[in-house]
């Protein structure tokens, strides 16, 4: 079945409404492709896709979120929590939100693909605002994408800009495709995420643009989805990341555990940090595999993004004092060429929490790009010690085992050599061979 939208607008029915009843009808009698028109404007607050559901932009479609906060939620509820802390202090989230913009649940069988834009609106959430970010006013907004519980999702071609939080928020869901989308967010506006696969199995990502405030792809296991079990078997290939935070990450949210996942072919450019493995809850992280990565890492501001130009950058602590924390292990990077700001950073609570971890055919340029200080580096979120302050090195490994570097090259600018005073800083860590 094909129908257009625009089929269902008639005096006094708004945007959101023909949407709704488009995607009703479709999946009631059988399911179908659903038009947006070439080169028109919709306007809508919740949408619900159901299942055997595809919603197709034509040229120049554009799906712009409402003006009005209260168009977000189905009953109208507006349950704004606001912030008294920016979201670089207190950023404690358990994954579920109560506003939407495209929403699904326990659906199958639903695509979003085209060639126009899915804009969420950025300007209406906006809270305090400085030179380098943009806090929303209360926390958390709204995803633009939020699907939970889904199965046989697609995602392709589709432009998504401008979203006030997570972009692509996937809870529970399994044999997932999204490829070649961009994603344009604005770097200043804080939690802007670009794809966050929660809990989920059987995912690709392949060939899209990502800019985003913080992370591009970032994998999590939320408290709130927790029965969804592991976030696994996961690939992503052929994509261009820039982050005010971490191109890929994963974490800081790690209830359950994080495996089978395959990185390769993929370019980071300008971003805060290229590769980030954030433990903090109970979950462990393992056989992960980097193959083919550029990294261009500098830094974006003094205090307001975590991170501080790291390349890599991999830290086990605690969330909270009597917090309990996985391990993280078997971690594999080949053929990673590395021009960056700070040092290989990995951090351990202590010497059990992260081991086994491979470094092959690795080349690093040593190169200051910013005015920032040098000497500093970032744990947060944590339970203490946020910010540590220490001379520079090429490598800095504290508490963690059997680690092995194999054909590891570096340089140093001259710009840069005078911050460095020891090149190979390893601390309370047992089998680290660096060749």
């Amino acid at each position: 079945m094909i129908i257009y939208v625009n089929d269902f607008k008639k005096d006094n029915i708004s945007d959101t409404q023909a949407i709704n009843d488009a995607i009703k009808y479709c999946n009631q009698n059988g399911g179908g492709t659903i038009y947006f028109s070439a080169n028109c404007t919709y306007r809508a607050g919740m949408i619900r896709l159901l299942d055997n559901v595809e919603l197709y932009f034509e040229s120049n479609a554009i799906l712009k979120a409402s003006d009005n906060i209260l168009d977000f939620s189905e009953d109208k509820n507006l349950n704004i929590q606001s912030i008294s802390a920016p979201t670089f202090e207190n950023c404690d989230y358990n994954g579920q939100p109560d506003k939407f913009f495209i929403y699904a649940n326990n659906a199958k069988n639903i695509k979003i693909s085209g060639c126009g834009i899915i804009d969420g609106n950025e300007e209406i959430f906006y809270g305090k605002v400085s030179k380098w970010h943009i806090d929303g006013f209360f926390y958390p907004r709204v995803p633009l994408i939020y699907f939970e519980n889904c199965e046989n999702v697609c995602i392709s071609d589709i432009t998504l800009q401008r979203s006030a939080f997570w972009t692509t928020h996937l809870v529970g869901c399994r044999n997932v495709i999204i490829n070649n989308i961009k994603i344009l967010n604005n770097l200043k506006l804080a939690n802007c995420d670009g794809i966050d696969p929660d809990h989920c199995q059987n995912v690709v990502i392949k060939n899209c643009y990502i800019e985003a405030a913080d992370d591009c792809i970032v994998f999590k296991t939320t408290s709130i989805g927790k029965a969804y079990g592991e976030c696994r078997d996961i690939e992503v290939s052929g994509c261009t990341l820039i982050s005010t935070s971490a191109a890929i990450k994963f974490g800081t949210e790690s209830v359950s555990d994080f495996k089978n996942i395959y990185i390769h072919d993929c370019n980071i450019l300008k971003s805060n940090r290229g590769i980030a493995f954030m433990l903090r809850d109970e979950g462990s992280i393992s056989n992960i595999r980097f193959e083919n990565i550029n990294i261009d890492t500098r830094r974006f501001s003094h205090i307001y993004w975590w991170g501080k130009g790291e390349p890599i950058c991999i830290t086990a602590v605690k969330r909270i004092k009597d917090g309990k924390l996985g391990n993280i292990k078997d971690i594999y990077f080949k053929n990673i060429k590395m021009d960056c700001e700070s040092p290989i950073f990995i951090y351990g609570y202590d010497d059990s929490k992260i081991s086994d971890l491979k470094f092959v055919d690795l080349k690093m340029n040593l190169n200051n790009k910013t005015n920032y200080q040098k000497d500093i580096y970032d744990l947060r979120p944590c339970e203490e010690y946020q910010i540590i302050t220490m001379p520079m090195s090429i490598i800095k490994i504290f508490n963690a085992n059997n680690i092995e570097f194999d054909n590891f090259s570096y340089s140093v600018d001259e710009n840069i050599k005078s911050y460095i005073q020891k090149e190979f800083d390893i601390n309370n860590s047992k089998n680290i061979n660096l060749k």
